[in-house]
Parts: C-alpha cells; structure tokens; sequence
C-alpha cells in the first residue's frame, strides 16, 4: 500500500519536488489507466514523465543494504 503524499497536495508543487518514489507510484497508476485518461490526466503523466526523464530513470546505480536499485512506493 502507498504510503505517502495523495495527489492533491501533490499537484500544487512542482514535479521537481516530488520524491522518486512519489514519481514511481503516479507513473505506475496512471500507466494503468491511459485509456481513461483525459486531457489534464493525460498532460500529468506526461509531465511526470519528463520529470523521471530528467532525473535519468528511476533506477539508482548501486543497491545499498537498505534499498535495492529500484525505488519502492509500495
């Protein structure tokens, strides 16, 4: 189960801010239902997108004993 900030605090700050695994979670969730999608759903993911893009992916280039190489949201 996410345990974590909902959408709607995250929706008034900037994708910048979110954290990896917040990206990780929206992108999964809303990859589900592209087809239900409208407009402003639709410009979410992509902004979301762009932002795990930008950040060069969401796997991390070292496990640690803590954290493997993918961020957990779940």
């Amino acid at each position: 189960m996410y345990v974590g900030r909902d959408m709607t605090e995250l929706s008034m700050m900037s994708k910048k801010e979110w954290e990896d695994s917040e990206l990780a979670y929206f992108h999964h969730s809303l990859q589900q239902i592209v087809p239900y999608l409208n407009a402003e759903g639709q410009t979410i993911h992509r902004e979301i997108i762009e932002e795990i893009t930008s950040r060069g992916g969401l796997n991390h280039k070292q496990a640690t004993y803590t954290q493997g190489t993918k961020p957990q949201y779940d």
